[in-house]
């Protein structure tokens, strides 16, 4: 049975692992990703990866897409959103650990990349 954690942006759904003993890497890349800059209120564009080893618990997919969805109409620095992401993933399904990085889009010539990581216990 899926479980929900419930967030004000979106929620991420869960399923239980088919191999909970195996410890195995899922990565999801979000090539669209979108948010909005709090100071300018501009859309800012990139690329979001997800890599994580489950503990009991998988991110169900279709769950995610749209709670990544949330974000487009949300300002956001791209430090918190990674961070935010990271949280909320691991509140969702607890994983063995988990990385998230976000590749942002040229905004004056400058790129960012975020990376924030959870290591379990």
């Amino acid at each position: 049975m899926a479980e929900n954690i419930y967030k004000t942006d979106g929620t991420i759904d869960s399923f239980e692992n088919p191999r909970p003993g195996r410890e195995y890497e899922i990565e999801f890349v979000a090539p669209e990703f979108t948010s909005v800059c709090p100071m300018t209120g501009l859309p800012d564009f990139g690329t979001l990866t997800i890599t994580y080893v489950p503990g009991a618990r998988c991110i169900e997919l279709r769950s995610f897409k749209y709670y990544l969805f949330a974000f487009r109409d949300r300002g956001i620095f791209y430090e918190d959103l990674v961070n935010q992401v990271l949280d909320d993933i691991v509140a969702a399904i607890a994983p063995r650990s988990a990385m998230v990085t976000g590749e942002f889009n040229a905004r004056g010539g400058i790129t960012a990349r975020v990376t924030a990581s959870f290591h379990g216990d």
